[in-house]
């Protein structure tokens, strides 16, 4: 929808997620924050989606949060379940992107700050061009890292890098970012958006039920020992097979020498 905070469009099994807000970054406002939150988990409903691009309209990916953006007066009291909330929007935000059992690409276009920066690291892979750059901001603003930034940092870049940009919150440029592992890849510019719906594009090709699952076993045994990703492994094999069609055109691809063609049933 052209008027929305957030543009869905569909490329074959690909789904496009564009912040649109890019006369201010595309920082996360409340009515940006919800529309993210709607968008994820319509993707992660629709079964004919297998991967997803998030990126941002304009000359930037997200500036994190939008700082300008508070009403006149007193705020309002926070209710009862906002009390109640120990996440808060930046937890809900990970959560959702992070928790997406689909293969997820940022497609970084521009600036990644603060929340911004969190939410490309929640993602899977990160593709940037030359207009890329990182900035972690807590800092600047009194703050320790939120919105997962302090999780995914140091699984991606190390602990001893992930101090450096958090404590210094200095700008890494597009070709340090793809030296130390922000960036997966580096691609041209008018190539950004092109390049990661191919990338998508790749992943959405195989056995879906397969890939979800791969998401789910390798998100976990990040975090375990070997004897216990192992026997992970064994038991999240049982869901590949519940896809009979898929096993059966994966098998006769092979031995007919063709590319495969999933149903994810």
């Amino acid at each position: 929808m052209a008027g929305s905070v957030v543009l869905v469009e569909r490329t074959g099994h690909v789904a496009v997620l564009t912040l649109n807000r890019p006369h201010k970054l595309n920082a996360l406002d409340g009515e940006l924050r919800d529309a993210m939150q709607d968008a994820v988990e319509t993707v992660q409903a629709d079964d004919d989606v297998r991967a997803v691009v998030f990126t941002g309209a304009g000359r930037g990916f997200c500036s994190g949060a939008d700082l300008t953006s508070g009403s006149r007066g007193e705020p309002a009291p926070p209710t009862q379940n906002d009390r109640l909330d120990d996440l808060g929007w930046v937890g809900r935000q990970a959560l959702a992107v992070y928790g997406l059992d689909k293969p997820v690409i940022a497609a970084v276009n521009g600036v990644a700050a603060g929340a911004g920066m969190s939410l490309a690291l929640a993602c899977d892979m990160r593709i940037g061009s030359e207009n890329a750059r990182f900035k972690t901001v807590f800092i600047e603003r009194n703050l320790s890292p939120d919105s997962g930034m302090s999780f995914f940092l140091p699984r991606i870049v190390g602990y001893s890098r992930a101090a450096d940009l958090i404590y210094t919150s200095r700008t890494v440029e597009a070709d340090e970012a793809h030296r130390i592992g922000l960036l997966d890849r580096l691609v041209d510019h008018d190539e950004l958006l092109e390049r990661a719906i191919e990338l998508a594009s790749q992943m959405a090709d195989w056995p879906p039920l397969a890939l979800r699952v791969s998401k789910r076993v390798l998100q976990h045994n990040v975090e375990c020992d070997l004897g216990t990703a192992l026997r992970y492994e064994l038991t999240s094999l049982s869901y590949g097979n519940r896809a009979v069609n898929d096993r059966r055109e994966s098998l006769a691809a092979f031995r007919e020498k063709r590319k495969p063609s999933f149903s994810g049933t």
